[in-house]
């Protein structure tokens, strides 16, 4: 499941639920004759269903959904207003399902304010309206609830980036990996698009790699690719991205830059590289194909699969070569 829908899901799951229960406070006042709670519960039930029709609505863009924030700033609004014009008894009972769902839906940091300021004006209440020693007992027990559900929350988004970066990152050279490319790759060229800039892609591979695995086995294979990667991340600019594929292959890609520039980077690259030695593998070479998007190149596989053909075109030459590929320019 991803991030998108797994949040769609939750905030459909908690205005949902905040409305049933809203609804059992509605219908629990009617029938003990309380018309004007009555009423608010109603108001409010009809803002928690209006949620869970705004989160369906923006199923797909959850993670850049805007109204959650107006729709719940409206519900604690009105659940203040409603304090302080009707002074309705066990409001706490009215304010933690709120708390709850505030911490819920918005990010941590909105929802954490959203809350505060709402058990500020619980507290402010009870104070003017109920005795020190309970208004400090009920206001610690909305705290309490509110550091708990925070924490919880932390938790897990810490969790969940933690999952989405082993997800996305190689284990062995700490590199991005194949997965996380396409991806970026669609987003770097939808980006060059629409500001009109260069966008370059390198494709690097170790010469001999199956033959310096054998020689010096999988651990020393592995030690050279966490030094190149390194080197790599060394060479880059910020901004340029690193990934590493199967069989000691990497994969660049460098955003605004025109052809003269990936071709002055691949040549350091390929350079920097032949003249060091390397732990335990000794010298090394590489050979790198390049390219640069055209104005006909819309998807990651145009520029994917002409950068490997320059890369094949190196390797023909021999080791520690780079080739540069000119994509296709359409006359407008």
């Amino acid at each position: 499941m991803t991030e998108t829908r797994l949040r769609s899901f939750t905030h459909l799951a908690g205005y949902l639920l905040a409305s049933l229960f809203i609804a059992s406070l509605a219908f629990q006042n009617l029938r003990y004759g309380f018309y004007e709670l009555f009423f608010l519960a109603s108001g409010m039930a009809l803002l928690t269903i209006a949620g869970a029709g705004y989160t369906f609505i923006c199923r797909r863009h959850q993670l850049s959904a805007p109204g959650h924030l107006i729709i719940l700033t409206a519900l604690n609004s009105g659940l203040v207003a409603a304090m302080y014009i009707l002074a309705p008894p066990g409001i706490s009972h009215w304010v933690m399902p709120l708390v709850l769902l505030n911490l819920l839906i918005l990010p941590l940091r909105q929802g954490m304010i959203l809350s505060l300021l709402l058990l500020a004006a619980l507290l402010i209440f009870l104070l003017l309206t109920q005795t020190v020693s309970h208004a400090v007992t009920i206001g610690s027990g909305v705290f309490a609830l509110i550091a708990v559900a925070a924490l919880y929350i932390w938790h897990y988004d810490h969790m969940a980036q933690s999952a989405e970066d082993l997800a996305i990152t190689d284990p062995v050279t700490g590199a991005h990996n194949a997965r996380f490319l396409d991806e970026t790759l669609q987003k770097e060229i939808s980006r060059a698009i629409e500001m009109s800039h260069s966008l370059s892609v390198v494709s690097l591979t170790i010469d001999y790699a199956d033959e310096a695995e054998d020689l010096h086995g999988k651990a020393g294979m592995q030690r050279l690719l966490r030094d190149l990667t390194q080197h790599l991340f060394g060479v880059i600019r910020a901004g340029d991205t690193l990934y590493t594929l199967e069989n000691g292959e990497f994969f660049l890609i460098l955003p605004f830059t025109p052809e003269e520039g990936v071709r002055v980077i691949a040549e350091r690259i390929r350079r920097t590289i032949a003249e060091q030695t390397w732990p335990l593998t000794g010298k090394v070479t590489v050979s790198l194909g390049c390219t640069t998007r055209a104005s006909s190149d819309t998807r990651t596989a145009d520029l994917r699969k002409r950068v490997q053909q320059a890369l094949k075109e190196a390797r023909k030459r021999g080791t520690d070569s780079v080739w540069y590929s000119q994509g296709e320019i359409r006359q407008s």
